[in-house]
């Protein structure tokens, strides 16, 4: 069917002011119909289901559920696209109900010609077939970003499974280290322009200046240094999709400029006059407070509302302790030599990774997991975890107490003179664990310090400084002595 014999069904109250948008409409090489309501649209395809292509459903001046509608219109036409119209800044449950409930697009006003035309090809051209039965996304029991089977890993797996396919803009958010990029790029990969780029700008990691002129990219002569055009990520992803990952520290001045981009695909570069016009879905991720930011003035309103179309909320590892095992599994598989056996998970080991609160979430279980197969002894990595959850709950006195994890008063603490001999055991413990961590590196690598420095995943000279803070200065002359053994003679 093509775009000049579709026909239209727009599902709205004519009792609302239309305006702008009527005069959108008629400028779109589509034939429109006018729908009262739910029970006339539905009385209409079931006269003639063959004659309508879209729907466009304004769930701001309907009188009924806009959700009740769509599945109407799903279990009486399966494959018929609704596309659903919103006010500038509906509440995510509902973008969520209608996305889940089966909408093909779900768009915000004010909408634009282009904006519309663009959504009603892409639901023409690239939809599956079957719109009741969305792609889901699955969680593997083994390997990909989905592992485990906590709520919240399940509640967000659902979700993704709709949204995926949809060209609405999303915002991810989640705590550092929670897989927020994992999610973008699966993101991607389940929708139609899978087969297209990927491309992906930390706003935090650079400068406001760069920032721009990665995104926009440069003409010759626009600034000192510019001896060449460059195109900006947003040309290179044209067709694609851009993940800008903290969007959050995105300077105010660019947060207009991306705002243009979003309503109306198409931008400047930096010093030309040529207007570029590019098609790609922007997904977002920060670890911070938008709605805060908004209150303090750091993060545009309008920007917010264009980007959280959709809103997925990634669970820190904290909130899913059921999946801390097969997640380890995973990570200790994609680190291990290709052939080698990967170290068991002990019931002590289990124990002590539930009582960890995780702060760096599975970027921190990651290392965690490199660990484990540089030492091959459950054993050591779950005392160092007890260690660790000792020290938080010393670091967290207040008034006197000592708070546990659960966040729970402990036994009241006792004077500074008869605690220390508490704190000396800490330190103990803490440079024993550094030193054996730092010796079954340099172990793995053949005393190459700079190998060993990528295995502990810290700096080259931070390790160097370690080195010689713990008195580790030459290679063991026996070198297949233990972990622990070596320790002791280093120290």
């Amino acid at each position: 069917m093509s775009e000049h014999t579709t026909t239209v069904m727009l599902i709205r109250s004519e009792r609302q002011p239309t305006g702008d948008f009527d005069r959108a409409l008629k400028t779109l090489p589509f034939s429109f119909k006018t729908a009262q309501d739910g029970v006339e649209a539905i009385a209409r395809l079931k006269a003639a289901p063959a004659q309508v292509g879209v729907v466009l459903l304004d769930v701001t001046t309907t009188q009924e559920s806009g959700i009740e509608i769509i599945r109407e219109i799903r279990q009486l036409e399966p494959q018929l696209p609704v596309i659903v119209l919103s006010e500038a800044a509906p509440a995510p449950a509902t973008i969520v109900s209608a996305m889940t409930s089966g909408a093909s697009d779900f768009l915000c006003y004010p909408v634009g010609p282009d904006e519309l035309q663009r959504a009603i090809g892409r639901v023409l051209n690239g939809r599956p077939k079957d719109c009741a039965a969305a792609p889901a996304v699955s969680i593997p029991s083994s390997g990909g970003p989905f592992i485990g089977r906590s709520a919240g890993m399940r509640a967000l797996s659902a979700i993704l499974g709709h949204v995926a396919w949809a060209e609405a803009p999303i915002l991810i958010q989640g705590e550092t280290g929670s897989g927020k990029e994992v999610i973008a790029r699966e993101l991607h990969a389940k929708s139609r322009r899978a087969k297209k780029s990927f491309f992906k700008l930390n706003c935090a990691a650079l400068p406001a200046e760069l920032v721009e002129s990665e995104l926009f990219g440069y003409e010759r002569g626009a600034f000192t240094g510019a001896f060449q055009r460059k195109s900006g990520i947003f040309e290179a992803a044209d067709g694609g999709t851009i993940l800008l990952d903290e969007i959050g520290d995105m300077d105010v001045r660019l947060q207009a400029k991306l705002l243009q981009v979003l309503q109306d695909h198409e931008f400047q570069r930096i010093g030309g006059k040529e207007t570029v016009k590019v098609d790609l879905r922007v997904i977002a991720a920060t670890h911070r407070d938008i709605e805060e930011q908004i209150e303090e003035g750091t993060f545009r309103e309008d920007l917010y509302y264009r980007l959280n179309v959709v809103n997925l909320v990634v669970p820190p590892l904290r909130e899913r302790v059921e999946d801390l095992e097969e997640l380890t599994v995973f990570l200790l598989n994609k680190h291990a030599q290709p052939g080698s056996a990967i170290p068991p998970i002990t019931a002590e080991l289990r124990s002590a990774m539930r009582m960890w609160h995780w702060p760096g979430n599975v970027r921190e279980l990651e290392n965690f997991a490199r660990r484990l197969l540089i030492f091959e002894n459950p054993a050591v990595l779950a005392e160092e975890l007890r260690d660790r959850i000792d020290r938080r709950q010393m670091g967290a006195r207040t008034g006197g107490q000592l708070v546990t994890p659960q966040g729970s008063a402990a036994v009241p603490t006792q004077p500074d003179r008869e605690r220390m001999p508490i704190l000396e055991a800490v330190s103990k413990a803490n440079r024993r664990a550094q030193t054996e961590a730092i010796l079954a590196a340099l172990g793995a690598t053949h005393w190459n310090r700079r190998r060993a420095a990528t295995l502990l995943n810290i700096d080259y000279k931070a390790l160097l400084y370690k080195m010689k803070k713990l008195g580790i200065d030459q290679e063991p002359s026996v070198e297949t002595a233990s972990p622990t053994v070596l320790s002791a003679r280093a120290s």
